[in-house]
């Protein structure tokens, strides 16, 4: 999964969409089938910020996840008006899936943040709340970017 995707094995290429893509398909339309198709609800699916920019050393993660964030649209235009969905794109989080990214380095990592922090999963559940709650009634098809400022550099 890490390392330039010109030289990506193709099988482990496969196993990331099925992961990150194919499963949040197979999710949605289960619940959509067994309740929300009559019942309406709301889908938060997880993207990440590495899905809207290019991303060094993890390219296919980040395809996949523009393949999420492009999901989320399909779904919310084709579940649409009993069923919201909505994606939220996170930056570096402090999970056990991340540790490689700050693990030994968070202060030199947060220091790209403006917010001057990592996110922590609360930020995101947070964020998850928001878009699963009555408060977000009309918001679908949308791609949250929960990144503590992190694109507010991009020109920088």
């Amino acid at each position: 999964m890490f390392g330039p995707i010109a030289d990506l094995d193709l099988g482990v290429a496969r196993k990331v969409f099925e992961t990150n893509v194919v499963s949040a398909l197979g999710f949605a339309q289960r619940t959509y089938r067994a309740w929300q198709k009559e019942n309406g609800g709301a889908i938060v699916n997880i993207a990440s910020i590495a899905g809207v920019a290019p991303s060094l050393f993890i390219g296919a993660y980040g395809m996949s996840k523009a393949a999420m964030i492009n999901l989320t649209v399909q779904l919310a235009h084709e579940m649409a008006p009993l069923v919201r969905v909505n994606s939220i794109a996170p930056a570096v989080v402090k999970t056990k899936f991340a540790a490689s990214l700050y693990e030994g380095r968070e202060e030199e990592a947060a220091a790209a943040y403006p917010l001057g922090r990592l996110g922590v999963p609360r930020d995101i559940g947070g964020a998850a709340a928001f878009l699963l709650s009555d408060e977000s009634a009309w918001i679908t098809g949308q791609n949250l970017i929960v990144d503590g400022g992190l694109f507010l550099n991009a020109g920088v």
